[in-house]
């Protein structure tokens, strides 16, 4: 995909390129023989998962998002997706908590619908929590439009004031989020 591409122009140290660098390097790898699974260890952390993906699934799940998640895949990137890792059973919410605090960046697909969850919402909020390196991937929407909350995401907004009239400060940490995250210096997909 164009995003995978993109990811691997790795000529300085800029933001952009920093996930790249990071997850080819693929330094230390080890089995934790506990969970079964492969881990990451860099800086002395060790990480489940190089990038985590925000998204919104009814906007990208099958088609920019698969789309990345395998070409991430083939490159030997360890992504986590919502959809691919959760196992039947477990509490989602939980299980999302802990998969963002075990990756080692984000990748935030802004999508057209994508404030319109309180699930993806959430996410951010997590995700900017935990200081994560974020890259964000503007899809279809203007960076300055998620920033300000324009366009459609005027319109989530205006659902969730009246939704969640009584909880005022979780809306402003979510605008707070969109703000914050847009401000990053990501991959705009009109400039493609």
């Amino acid at each position: 995909s164009i995003i995978s591409i993109y990811l691997l122009h790795t000529h300085t140290h800029t933001r952009k390129e920093k996930l790249a660098l990071l997850c080819y390097q693929n330094q230390h790898h080890c089995k934790d023989n506990s969970m079964g699974s492969s881990s990451t260890l860099t800086s002395g952390r060790l990480w489940s998962n190089h990038v985590f993906l925000s998204f919104r699934g009814d906007d990208t799940r099958k088609g920019f998002t698969h789309n990345l998640f395998a070409s991430l895949e083939r490159r030997g990137i360890k992504a986590y997706r919502d959809d691919h890792d959760l196992e039947r059973g477990k509490v989602i919410s939980v299980e999302l908590i802990e998969a963002i605090e075990e990756s080692m960046f984000a990748l935030i697909i802004l999508s057209s619908n994508y404030a319109s969850s309180t699930w993806c919402l959430d996410e951010l909020q997590k995700i900017l929590e935990c200081k994560k390196e974020v890259f964000p991937i503007f899809l279809g929407v203007d960076p300055s439009d998620v920033r300000h909350q324009r366009g459609s995401f005027a319109k989530a907004f205006r659902d969730h004031e009246e939704k969640f009239r009584e909880e005022k400060k979780k809306l402003e940490r979510w605008r707070h989020a969109l703000r914050e995250v847009a401000s990053y210096s990501g991959w705009d997909s009109k400039e493609q």
